[in-house]
């Protein structure tokens, strides 16, 4: 039961997220990094770290996969969290959205795959490694 397939497909799709991002300006993979442009690019380097060890360790894909998918939750879950609790005054005064569209996307994209990940990775290691 194991998406190493897909997950190489997705680690290898941060060079389009990448270049959407620096180049365009189109940050749908890590807005929850805005205005944190060393972690966005700490950010972009473990994701490639990431596609590294799936190419290179294929066994060790669950456990990579689990464990990039579980920071990437906790992040998105801490940014969104404090974006939606934390209002900026500009809100409040009606001259602007607590969330941005590309941030919503993000949320989709990272988060559907980040659960997808941990689900899998987690069932994975659960049934190879732990019996």
């Amino acid at each position: 039961m194991t998406s190493t397939p897909v997950f190489k497909l997705y680690y290898a799709a941060t060079v389009i997220f990448l270049l959407l991002d620096y180049l365009l300006g189109i940050n749908l993979r890590v807005a929850f990094l805005d205005g944190w442009a060393g972690w966005r690019a700490a950010y972009y380097l473990f994701c490639f770290a990431c596609l590294a060890l799936v190419v290179w360790r294929p066994t060790l894909a669950p456990l990579v996969t689990t464990t990039e998918s579980l920071i990437t939750l906790v992040a998105l879950i801490i940014s969104m969290g404090v974006r939606i609790l934390i209002i900026p005054d500009a809100v409040l005064d009606g001259g602007g959205a607590v969330l941005s569209a590309e941030e919503i996307i993000n949320f989709a994209i990272a988060g559907g795959a980040a659960w997808l990940g941990w689900h899998r990775g987690s069932l994975t290691i659960r049934d190879q490694w732990l019996r």
